[in-house]
């Protein structure tokens, strides 16, 4: 039999198809690992402490004392399952562990057989909740391994971030840590990085952090300007009057949006201009472009909430608040004005990087979701990563029924309605999953009609999120919630001190869905959330002809079959794939460059002797220097200008890249490949990077006066952002070959259904 999986295995690698990591080798480790857990009973805390140091790197006597850790610590015992689990990942692959089967714990005892091999760990989670979560709750059994464990939050102090990243696990948020390296790149002294090297990153949630989130690269900007929004709300008002389809349309795939004859004219007449594409104008054309954006094509409560007089944007792959995140290039202004709220100004990036090259980063790269197999395909292309699917510790009875299909989006929530409130009669409780908080909010108010009590969750409320999901099972419990994906947080029946049996022979929990996720992925995690740890359960999935991703990405006409779902679903993991891969392709030579950079910036972080360049290319301003200040104040001063002209040369670059990729495809017209254009441009602008900023170095070190003891940089022009912030960016360059025959066959069939039979 192993022979014959091993034979398979090799077969799947050969024709490059996602397969499971063959798990005998694992399985055989399990016997030797529960005859040792007996002679750990008696031994007292301290005792135990010492059996796992004892048993070095050898996985059998370490996962035994480990086990007992959980058990003591936690009061649960790891199943066999969830230490299968744990080896898969110190293997360095990505375990599959469906729903309530115990990752976070199987995370723990993957992370303490690192530590024994002398490794240090960081477990990156998908939101800053479910890092502080895990790491409170696992702290008892890390203590019992002797581990330290750290967690890096967004509320963190820069002491508390060192504190935490000197432990020898980790937690925190993919983004918080990838921020900390951002601004790490960004530190004046050395002193004031709070980061340390990495080593081995465990991720939580791999495909919704690896895949879904590799579009969006963790961007830092910097507050170069102060604005008072005038400029914005008066254009916002402007824009705000004109008519779709006479004044403006937008393009069939939701991105894009321009100005018809009309418009121009329209926009033309209200600001007094005579030619709006003037050269002169161009500025002014931008904002109208980018408020006409946000008026078109940006959804109060789909991609954005208003609260607390703030506009805050939406995460689309995780329906929650995306904190401490603008849209960039004035569009975070432009939807500010239409919301008419207190602008926040504008700003440059400073530095970038996307998801691949931060955990690129790390030698050693493992990780754990509920559906990772879907993706192994991109997972095994960008991070080299194998899945290993771990079967339930109970087999899964919960019944997955086939898709409710309605012509129109209103049948369907209505039909959506009558089955909750029929079902909450029953007793059963219902967990509904929308798409986004618009949805949420108009289910929420049809409920209300009804008479029903229920619990609403979504990015508005996201701060409630575990209560609500612990009262989710109980018998009665009605919860409404979107984005299931990557909450993390299971939903027991009888809730948390409910009646377990009682809601059981009820039916145990019932997911309904509003429609299908672009991607299966989701809605299985949606589905995983009944159903757990051999709990009975049910699913169903009510879509429309109507839903977005049909209307998008379907080519059926007239009646919509479930086929057609399915089909249009494809084609939206198809372009996404696409889009996943495109931007890599783009991204590999920025990175490159970043490494240079950064390599670059660390040797003028820690040169022992920052003014000697200076000595050397402008010896009599260093000689007069030199009498003036000390040689700490000058060697100070020296280094800052270094790396502000270094920092600023780069921010400029990435500016000129941003523009570059903005209308590279444009290239394709001339027949050439607008990537090897990309890289050709890319590559002549940055080999000039480093000379520039040296010589624009001595002209501040020329020009910078001394005063109190200290070179008045400020007065040579160098100036540090105000305040920092992270862009949130979704990264398409040039789009897809799928996504512009997708506009054109979905343009072709509108027009075709628009004339009359």
């Amino acid at each position: 039999m192993a022979a014959d999986r091993g034979i398979r295995q090799r077969v799947r690698r050969f024709l490059q198809r996602p397969g499971s990591v063959d798990l005998a080798p694992y399985r055989a480790l399990l016997p030797g690992i529960a005859e040792r857990e007996p002679a750990l009973l008696d031994l007292d805390d301290a005792a135990l402490t010492e059996a796992v140091r004892e048993a070095g790197d050898d996985l059998v006597p370490l996962l035994a004392a480990a086990r007992e850790a959980a058990r003591r610590g936690l009061g649960e015992r790891p199943f066999d399952e969830q230490v299968l689990g744990a080896l898969a990942m110190l293997d360095g692959h990505v375990a599959e562990m469906a729903t309530g089967e115990g990752k976070t714990l199987a995370a723990v005892l993957a992370a303490a057989g690192f530590i024994a091999r002398g490794r240090r760990v960081h477990v990156l989670t998908i939101n800053d909740y479910l890092a502080g979560r895990d790491a409170g709750w696992m702290r008892p059994v890390y203590d019992l391994l002797g581990i330290s464990v750290g967690c890096v939050q967004e509320s963190s102090r820069p002491a508390e971030r060192v504190a935490a990243y000197r432990c020898q696990v980790v937690y925190g948020a993919v983004s918080e840590i990838g921020f900390d390296v951002l601004r790490d790149s960004l530190a004046l002294d050395a002193a004031d990085r709070v980061g340390d090297e990495p080593d081995v990153a465990i991720i939580d949630e791999a495909d919704s952090v690896l895949v879904d989130e590799a579009r969006v690269p963790l961007v830092l900007a910097g507050a170069v300007d102060a604005d008072d929004g005038a400029a914005s709300r008066k254009i916002a008002t402007i824009v705000a009057r004109l008519r779709p389809d006479a004044d403006y349309q937008a393009g069939s795939d939701g991105r894009t949006v321009h100005l018809t004859t009309a418009g121009t004219r329209a926009v033309e007449e209200a600001l007094g201009e005579e030619n709006l594409y003037a050269e002169e104008n161009l500025p002014t054309l931008a904002a109208v472009n980018v408020a006409l954006y946000a008026k078109a094509l940006l959804r109060k409560d789909v991609d954005y909430i208003v609260r607390d007089g703030r506009v805050q944007l939406i995460s689309d792959s995780r329906g929650r608040v995306a904190q401490r995140q603008r849209w960039p290039d004035g569009l975070q202004g432009a939807v500010e004005a239409k919301e008419v709220v207190a602008t926040s100004g504008t700003g440059e990036v400073l530095a970038t990087i996307t998801m691949q090259a931060l955990v690129g980063r790390y030698p050693s790269l493992a990780g754990m979701t509920g559906t990772a197999l879907a993706v192994a395909e991109g997972l095994r292309e960008f991070y080299g990563l194998e899945v290993a699917v771990l079967p339930p510790h109970l087999p899964c009875v919960r019944e997955d029924l086939p898709d409710r299909l309605y012509p129109t989006r209103e049948e369907k929530e209505q039909a959506l309605i009558d089955e909750i409130v029929s079902t909450h009669a029953t007793g059963q409780p219902v967990l509904v999953g929308t798409l986004d908080v618009a949805e949420s909010e108009r289910l929420a108010r049809r409920l209300r009609r009804r008479g029903l009590h229920f619990a609403v969750l979504n990015a508005k409320n996201d701060a409630a999120e575990a209560q609500i999901i612990a009262e989710a099972g109980r018998r009665g419990a009605v919860t409404v919630s979107t984005q299931m994906a990557g909450r993390g947080t299971d939903i027991r029946l009888g809730g948390s001190e409910g009646d377990r049996d009682g809601v059981a022979e009820l039916g145990g929990l019932s997911v309904l869905a509003s429609g299908r996720y672009w991607t299966s992925r989701l809605d299985n995690q949606l589905r995983g959330r009944a159903g757990r740890q051999g709990d009975p359960g049910r699913s169903v999935i009510y879509t429309s002809a109507e839903d977005d991703l049909v209307t998008r990405y379907g080519s059926a006409r007239g009646q919509v079959t479930g086929a057609d779902v399915d089909h249009a679903q494809r084609v939206a993991e198809g372009v996404e794939l696409e889009i996943h891969r495109n931007t890599w392709r783009y991204n590999k030579l920025i990175e490159h460059q970043r490494r240079i950079v950064q390599e670059h910036r660390d040797a003028l972080l820690t040169a022992e002797e920052p003014d000697a360049p200076f000595a050397a290319a402008a010896p009599e301003r260093h000689a007069e220097l030199t009498e003036q200040l000390s040689t700490d104040a000058l060697r100070r001063g020296c280094r800052i200008i270094d790396l502000y002209t270094v920092d600023a040369a780069w921010a400029e670059h990435l500016a000129y890249l941003g523009d570059l990729r903005e209308g590279i495809h444009l290239r394709a017209l001339g027949r050439e490949d607008p990537l090897d254009e990309f890289h050709r441009a890319a590559i002549r602008r940055f080999s000039t990077l480093l000379s520039t900023a040296r010589e624009e170095a001595l002209v501040i070190f020329d020009a910078a006066p001394v005063v109190d003891d200290e070179l008045a940089l400020a007065s040579a022009g160098v100036r540090r952002p105000s305040a920092t912030w992270t862009y949130l960016v979704h990264d398409n360059p040039a789009g897809t070959e799928i996504e512009r025959a997708l506009q054109s066959v979905s343009g072709m069939l509108r027009r075709r259904r628009s004339k009359p039979d």
